[in-house]
Parts: C-alpha cells; structure tokens; sequence
C-alpha cells in the first residue's frame, strides 16, 4: 500500500466514460462492478479504505486501491470535494430534462427491453412508438448475431446505428444494462454522452432498477 495515497477528504462519483464503460456491456469484471456499485448509492461516497472495500467489493486493501487507482488512471472515476446526491424525484418528471441534453439535436428517447419508451424529447408520439419497437427488435437481432460480431469480427459494442451514404450516423440505438433489465437510448444525430446528465440518468436508473 505504499504506493498508494488515498485522497481521503474527496468523494468517489463515476465520469461519464467510466458510466458509459459499466451500462454497455453485461460481462462483469472488477472495473465494471466498482462502478455499478457507486451508480446504486443515493450519495458518492467518501475516500475512505473502508467504504472503497465495501462499494470495490474486494477486502484485500492493496487489490481495491489498485483497482480504484486503474479507474482514475482510465478517466473512469473522478473525486468531489462535497459529495454528489442522486435525485429522487419520480422518473417521468426527470427523464425529459435528462434525455434532450444527450443529443446535438435534443431528439432522444428511452426505451425499455419490450419496445415502449419511458420517455422522449423532440420525436412526436408515433415516431417514438415506433422507433422504441425498432430498439427492441434490434437487441434480438444483436442477441443471436453476437457470436459473430463479438467472436468472429471482434465488435464488443452492442449499438446499431442507422447511417447516410456517407457513413455518418442519422439514429442510434445504444443499449444500457442496469441491473437485470436493458434499456435503450435512440439518438438522432450526434450524441452528448460527455455530458453529467449522462451520469445523472444512469444513476437514477441505477437507484430504481439495479439496488
């Protein structure tokens, strides 16, 4: 442990990369855990051994100061001098404000695993509907090509994407996995996921379905 000083007096809360990096795959691993782990709390939590062992889920002090120093090292955690508090207001008052800051063009929706959306900004109701069905038929395609996007041709992401003939993407569909369920995002246009609201959506998310 003498290669490692703990920050003690900040509190621990996940970038929008590192948030990104633990809803956009199901395959578990430490990194991805730790961060799961600081989405299902209602406040970041301090820089203490204790609370890192408890929320890395490793006992071991060098292997979560290890860990943790590998997260910062890869932007995926940041530290706080006063804490961060997820807000608890009910879902269909927050996800509207959330949702039209992650795209260029403000036109974002988030759809369940069965094709009906939560919520939605800019898209008008039937392009929503349909476009939420879209997603879902998506995922099941992915589910039984992913042997040969992953294994063979070696493309972990999970997000399909409409394109023009120049490649650029017109709407994409990025899937997020919260505890057992999965959700998905359809973008028109260029998205913001660099964004805190990114990480404030998740994090609600994560404190309803994931805890």
């Amino acid at each position: 442990m003498a290669n490692f000083v703990l920050a003690e007096e900040m509190y621990a809360h996940p970038t929008p990369a590192g948030t990104y990096y633990a809803v956009s795959a199901t395959d578990p691993n430490p990194s991805r855990r730790m961060i799961q782990s600081l989405l299902r709390k209602q406040s970041s939590p301090r820089l203490t051994l204790e609370d890192l062992r408890a929320w890395s889920e490793i006992e071991d002090e060098e292997q979560a100061l290890s860990l943790l120093y590998h997260a910062q090292g890869l932007g995926w955690v940041q530290g706080f001098d006063a804490p961060r508090h997820c807000n608890e207001q009910p879902l269909e008052i927050q996800l509207p404000g959330l949702l039209k800051t992650l795209a260029v063009q403000g036109k974002v929706l988030l759809a369940d695993h069965q094709g009906f959306y939560l919520a939605s900004s800019g898209f008008p109701h039937e392009v929503a509907e349909e476009l939420s069905a879209l997603s879902a038929d998506l995922a099941n395609l992915h589910a039984r090509r992913s042997g040969l996007l992953v294994n063979n041709l070696g493309l972990a992401s999970s997000a399909w994407a409409i394109v023009d003939a120049s490649g650029n993407g017109k709407i994409g569909f990025w899937p997020l996995f919260i505890g057992t369920q999965r959700f998905v995002l359809v973008i028109s246009g260029m998205p913001h996921f660099n964004h805190p609201d990114f990480v404030n959506l998740v994090w609600i998310l994560s404190r309803r379905y994931a805890t």
